[in-house]
């Protein structure tokens, strides 16, 4: 069977995709491995829209239920399977995944998100969502009155440095060089700040703390000198691993792997594939809007399809 679509990820970008393309009857293969996305390891979710406050898990849950609320004849779901490759043969794309099985469609759509890079520091795994967190604008208002960290001197850095200074007592953020990544006039507004400080040519060594963060003990890269901070949140901002190497030499991507697209359409450099979400070049990442950017892709998949 040759599918006219196959979506490729189970997060918000990738399910919202599914939803609208079995209501528009695309012959639909939806491949993930699991449900939900990085979402899945938040305890809590503040702004996932029309919904005050979500579980990670419950909101992978329900991306669920509202695939399976819409499978039949035309979405057929697999899940369990995780995507190894993507090829293309004149107009046909054949899909490779783990369990040794092999689909192809007209179209692909690569939803397949991204991983955190994750904080390397004694304790820092047993901490992790025990007051080391991953996004501030979902888990910035759980530490409203604390003293807390953002590790990372790039914009994502700053950017919830500035989100975190709306609800903490203070922000310390701890940058490994001499130099900030971020845009400077961003870095100028962040430290004009009078709740907010920084910290250079530091190495996080380890993070204090029995069931939650306490504090860290970072060591001046030049010096030598350690030194202990108390806080009771660690706000990690040191990049993104997309999850692109199934399509790594067919569709380009930038110089950190992020699969380009037209924010336009969500089009890759390859005609018949589209992306969206966490594993593209956009600007932000967030939930919402990896589902607006599924559904816009697929808005364009369809017309594709079927008008042009």
């Amino acid at each position: 069977m040759i599918y006219d679509l196959i979506i490729l990820g189970g997060g918000p970008a990738g399910t919202s995709a599914a939803v609208y393309a079995a209501r528009k009857r695309l012959k639909t293969l939806f491949i993930t491995a699991e449900f939900g996305g990085q979402s899945t390891v938040s305890e809590k979710i503040y702004n996932w829209i029309g919904s005050p406050e979500i579980g990670g898990m419950e909101l992978g849950e329900n991306f669920k239920k509202h695939i399976m609320a819409n499978a039949g004849d035309y979405l057929e779901v697999k899940e369990g399977q995780k995507a190894l490759n993507v090829s293309k043969n004149e107009n046909i794309f054949t899909v490779k995944t783990d369990a040794n099985q092999e689909y192809q469609a007209k179209t692909i759509l690569i939803s397949t998100g991204s991983g955190r890079r994750k904080l390397v520091a004694k304790n820092a795994d047993t901490l992790e969502h025990k007051g080391i967190t991953y996004c501030a604008s979902c888990d910035g208002p759980l530490f409203s009155g604390a003293d807390v960290v953002v590790i990372g001197g790039g914009n994502a850095g700053f950017e919830s440095a500035a989100q975190l200074l709306a609800y903490c007592n203070s922000v310390t953020l701890i940058n490994r060089s001499d130099t900030f990544r971020a845009d400077e006039i961003t870095v100028e507004k962040v430290l004009s700040n009078p709740k907010m400080k920084a910290i250079k040519n530091a190495d996080i060594l380890e993070v204090k703390g029995e069931k939650f963060v306490e504090g860290l003990i970072y060591q001046n890269r030049i010096t030598k000198e350690t030194k202990e901070l108390p806080v009771t949140g660690i706000f990690v901002e040191i990049g993104q691993i997309p999850n692109t190497d199934i399509v790594k030499g067919l569709v380009d991507l930038d110089d950190v792997n992020r699969v380009k697209i037209d924010p336009w359409t969500n089009r890759t450099s390859v005609a018949g594939i589209w992306a969206a979400g966490d594993c593209t070049n956009i600007l932000y990442h967030q939930n919402n809007i990896a589902a607006g950017d599924g559904v816009k892709a697929l808005e364009d998949i369809y017309l594709y399809i079927h008008a042009k």
